[in-house]
This record gives structure tokens, sequence and C-alpha cells, in this order.
């Protein structure tokens, strides 16, 4: 059983930024972000290959690869496509295999993490770039505008909910809890 790198998913609990209490909104939701991107990265620490890659609560499709290659997607396309306007595909989609993130499982995980440690990367230049929560994008789908703010605060749900599936799937594949 092959370990992930522990330069690529070694994340200790106090390695996560903290969230401070008394701060402005946007020091704030990047905070939380923050936080929450790196609450993945504990959750699949450690683990093999393929621990990270087993569908461990079925009859659901959800593994940690998968959640790791659905949040790099919702990076790039938030982040890039929609706030940013980048000329960049889609990560892990198709209109032909639209759940292609959870399915396809194939790749090296690895990659997948460093691919969506990139992404946040991306991700924070683009934040720091804009010169307020109310710089705005415009959605790819219903051509309406969206704040930065909402934005943010979108990702934030988005990772808040994966969380909990990352959650049961780390306890269910080792027993660990309370990362």
């Amino acid at each position: 059983m092959t370990q992930i790198p522990k330069h690529l998913s070694k994340v200790a609990e106090s390695d996560r930024p903290p969230i401070p209490r008394v701060a402005g909104e946007r020091e704030t939701l990047l905070a939380y972000l923050e936080w929450h991107r790196e609450t993945l990265a504990l959750k699949c620490a450690g683990l093999s290959q393929e621990a990270v890659s087993t569908r461990a609560v079925p009859p659901s499709t959800m593994s940690l690869h998968g959640l790791v290659r659905h949040l790099a997607g919702c990076e790039r396309w938030w982040f890039r496509i929609q706030f940013a306007d980048e000329d960049v595909p889609l990560l892990h989609y198709s209109d032909d295999d639209p759940d292609e993130d959870f399915d396809r499982l194939d790749g090296d995980f690895g990659e997948a993490l460093a691919l969506w440690r990139a992404e946040c990367d991306r991700s924070r230049k683009i934040v720091a770039a804009a010169a307020s929560l109310d710089a705005q994008g415009i959605g790819k789908t219903t051509g309406e505008p969206f704040s930065l703010r909402w934005m943010l605060l979108s990702m934030i749900a988005e990772y808040a909910r994966h969380l909990g599936h990352a959650d049961l799937l780390r306890e269910v594949t080792d027993g660990a809890t309370g990362r």
C-alpha cells in the first residue's frame, strides 16, 4: 500500500491558520476559507492512495480523492473562470461526464492534491488583486453579476458542506476523528 508523500499531504492540526475573533470582514472571510482548505488537507493526511480513493460510505460515490478533485474544480470555476474571467478549461467535468470528479479516480492522489493546492494558490492571488469585497464577477451560466464577498461566502459553505462528508469518510476509513 503506497503512502502519499508526506510533503504533499501531511499537515499538522496546528498548521491550520487561526481564525481571528476580531478582524475586518475581508480578513475574517479569508481566514475561514483558509481554515477550511487546510482542514481538507488534514482529512487526507497520512492515508494511502487506496484509502483516499475508497468510496467508504455506500451508496455514495464520494471519496476523499473525489472531494479533492471536486474542490479543485470549484476553486477554478469560481475564482478563475467566473470571477477573473480567465479562459481555462474546467477540471474533472464535461457535459458527457459531469460526475468525473467523483467517478474517475484513476489518477494519482498526490497529483490531485498538488493540483488542488495550485488552484487554491491561484485563487489567493485573484482575491489579493481585487480592490474590495464589492469587486464583481459574472456568472457564466446566469450572466448575473456577483460580488467577491458573495463568492467567498459561497466557497466557505462549499468547503464546510464537503468537510462533513470528509469527516465521515475519514472516520470510516481509519477511525480518525476531530481533525
